[in-house]
């Protein structure tokens, strides 16, 4: 048990050590992120607009910038996340190879990317709250930050995922910066006219969009959709799992199959055939008499 403790002690030490060392992620976490989610409250009208939240069935009237905020906050937290773990997985590719090579176990670094993972999500998700309820009061925080810490496991797998499966770094920033854009503007009622549509319940962030919405203008409790957005995340983790395997699983050098061993003859086979024999006689007679 200490053994495998100390294993992923190792292995977790090694990716915080190599998200530190990001630091275009750090200037996105300390400059993009407030800078991004109060331009969408100040640029935006301030207008009421009626919509209707699934998650609860109720008919709200928010201000255009205060929803507004709550999806750029959602698509800063999904950015960054998901770009930490591409460039951690992308980049560390190779050491994780030669680590698989040397004997280390892949689950152990599979729970190490899962639980760096979960810190990073956890720290974006709380300041994004914070700069939020900077400007204005959502009514249920604690909400809010859940809805954005589930967004970011989500991102974050798929980070994972395309990290692994990816062969070049602008291929994967660019698929996290459209999947996070489309999945966002298109539940946004400001800027979407669909965002009302059934077929938005299969975007990555339905079930946070749902419960962030929820959180700053509703006094329900929507733990369903927070089960929603997990859900997505679990699935999201198999796929990107399944992908970190893929890319290690010529770490380990297979076996050589063993040589099957030389059989030895048998004394039947050791014995000459009787025709040969009798001819060798022969031939060897005619030859002592002429």
């Amino acid at each position: 048990m200490r053994t495998h403790l100390a294993l992923f002690a190792t292995a977790t030490r090694y990716a915080l050590t190599e998200h530190a060392r990001n630091r275009f992620a750090m200037v996105l976490v300390a400059l993009f992120l407030p800078l991004w989610t109060t331009l969408a409250y100040q640029v935006m009208p301030d207008d009421p607009a009626r919509i209707r939240l699934r998650a609860t069935g109720q008919w709200l009237t928010p201000h255009g910038n205060e929803l507004t905020e709550i999806s750029g906050a959602l698509n800063a937290v999904t950015l960054i996340t998901g770009f930490l773990m591409f460039a951690a997985t992308f980049g560390s590719g190779g050491f994780d190879k030669r680590l698989a090579m040397a004997g280390f176990p892949r689950a152990h670094l599979v729970a190490a990317k899962v639980a760096g993972l979960v810190a990073a999500s956890a720290v974006v998700s709380a300041y994004a709250t914070v700069v939020t309820c900077l400007t204005w009061s959502p009514r249920r925080p604690a909400l809010l930050a859940a809805a954005l810490f589930a967004a970011g496991l989500t991102y974050g797998v798929l980070g994972v995922g395309f990290g692994s499966l990816l062969r070049r770094e602008v291929e994967g920033m660019f698929a996290i910066t459209m999947t996070s854009i489309i999945d966002l503007a298109l539940q946004n009622p400001i800027s979407s006219a669909g965002a009302d549509s059934p077929v938005l319940r299969l975007l990555p962030s339905y079930g946070a969009m749902q419960a962030a919405t929820a959180a700053g203008f509703s006094d329900s409790a929507v733990p369903a959709y927070l089960a929603v957005q997990l859900a997505w995340f679990a699935a999201a983790a198999l796929v990107g799992l399944l992908a970190f395997r893929h890319r290690t699983r010529t770490a380990l050098p297979a076996r050589p199959r063993p040589l099957p061993a030389p059989r030895r003859p048998t004394a039947a086979e050791q014995r000459p055939a009787p025709d040969t024999a009798r001819s060798d006689r022969t031939e060897g007679d005619d030859r002592e008499h002429p």
